[in-house]
């Protein structure tokens, strides 16, 4: 297509660009790339004649004029509580794939795990007119930013905050159906003393794990000492250091559950340095399987997320037409892995 009468070379492509290499009215242009109904009907061939010159001359609409005309920006504000964990990186991907599919761009605030910095962000990304908010991650340690997403103009929608109700819409995976799923494993492979790492005092999924874990051992007649159960940070050296806590006990767990698949990698690398054999001399799983986890040496049984899932449930509800709804939690099933880094307790 010949360049559009009087456009600088460069220039940012407008509307009027548009109207001038169609031989339409700027009007109806307009009317064309915003979807907005019309009294007498676009013909067809205008209507791709338009679209085939906005997509040659690179146009691009303009989210805020769009917003502030009150029609969608196809925005999609993504808010990620700790873009540091390699499974979010994963949920991020599946997330932009989704939006992409449905014309939507991605705006993403890291909160680098401040729900003060969260607050900050929520208002940036609506002011900026996002459609709607999704916030991966744990934040009802921040009352005021619940209270602050409550009173958004947007739909929120919450992704990975646990399943108890918090006041705002939340699609989140059944953390005591997988948990359970891996003690029923461990304890069907002759395992009694069986130990847990992480976070301690999260409100979110891996509290729930900590808590399915302490009630499906218990539901087996099994005990749980206090010394089995350790409080690590999120992180590949929060599980080797959660490793070598427990194997200094005079009678160490023969298996250990993390919540998470870094900490449960953390183990695996400092299980190794130490000389152990995963699962002759201790099982370990983790939870989220992110695709690191089939090519850990040995690979690791973990519980499969049901990320796309999720995030299909989150986008729709995000970015339906219809009203958000915060009593709305749709819990998810996880599914359990079984790689080779479980086995049966040693003597049995």
């Amino acid at each position: 297509m010949a360049a559009t009468r009087g456009r600088r070379a460069g220039s940012t492509p407008t509307m009027r660009d548009i109207a001038e290499a169609t031989g339409v009215s700027q009007s109806t242009v307009s009317r064309v790339l915003s979807g907005t109904p019309t009294a007498v009907p676009i013909a067809e061939s205008t209507r791709k004649r338009v679209m085939e010159s906005a997509r040659e001359l690179g146009y691009r609409p303009n989210p805020l004029a769009r917003g502030l005309r009150g029609a969608p920006t196809m925005l999609l504000g993504v808010i990620v509580r700790d873009i540091t964990d390699p499974f979010f990186a994963g949920a991020i991907e599946a997330v932009s794939l989704e939006a992409n599919q449905r014309g939507y761009n991605v705006v993403l605030g890291h909160a680098h795990e401040s729900a003060e910095e969260a607050e900050a962000l929520t208002g940036i990304l609506e002011a900026r007119h996002c459609d709607a908010l999704l916030f991966l991650g744990d934040l009802r340690d921040r009352p005021g930013l619940i209270e602050e997403l409550q009173n958004t103009s947007i739909p929120v929608v919450a992704m990975w905050h646990g399943s108890r109700d918090s006041g705002i819409p939340t699609v989140s995976v059944d953390n005591k159906s997988g948990t359970a799923a891996i003690v029923d494993h461990l304890v069907e492979l002759g395992h009694e003393r069986i130990g847990f790492a992480g976070p301690r005092g999260r409100l979110g999924d891996i509290t729930e794990r900590e808590e399915a874990f302490v009630a499906s051992v218990h539901g087996h007649g099994l005990a749980t000492p206090e010394d089995y159960r350790r409080d690590a940070p999120n992180t590949y050296a929060g599980g080797a250091e959660a490793l070598r806590e427990l194997r200094r006990m005079d009678q160490s767990p023969s298996a250990i559950v993390a919540p998470t698949d870094v900490l449960a990698m953390g183990m695996l690398h400092e299980a190794h340095r130490q000389g152990l054999h995963v699962p002759n001399d201790l099982s370990i799983s983790g939870f989220d399987d992110i695709p690191e986890a089939a090519y850990t040496v040995p690979g690791l049984t973990t519980v499969r997320m049901p990320t796309e899932a999720m995030v299909l449930a989150a986008v729709d509800l995000a970015i339906g037409r219809e009203e958000v709804l915060g009593d709305f939690h749709p819990l998810l099933e996880p599914d359990l892995v079984v790689r080779g880094s479980t086995g049966p307790a040693p003597g049995k």
